[in-house]
């Protein structure tokens, strides 16, 4: 089972950025909640402050940070600041 360990934050190339524009966006006021990714996502973000947590670890992110999440993880969503972003699966 992967943990946020296995989450990768990175800025993105100017080729991996100019692709997400393509993406559709998500939009996401303060909150918390719990999510399982059932596949892979790649996301940009455009605004925003989220930290994701596993109950042990924890990873935060932010505008400009490309972030992938593994298959299968399951966690927790603490977005402090609205986030909006580009996403896909797959």
């Amino acid at each position: 089972m992967p943990t946020v360990k296995d989450v990768i934050v990175k800025k993105p190339s100017e080729e991996e950025a100019a692709a997400c524009k393509n993406w559709p966006i998500w939009n996401c006021q303060p909150s918390t909640f719990d999510w399982a990714y059932t596949e892979k996502e790649t996301c940009l973000l455009l605004e925003g402050e989220v930290t994701v947590t596993d109950g042990k670890d924890s990873v935060s992110f932010g505008v400009g940070d490309l972030v992938i999440f593994p298959v299968d993880l399951e966690c927790t969503w603490q977005v402090a600041k609205a986030v909006k972003k580009h996403y896909n699966f797959g």
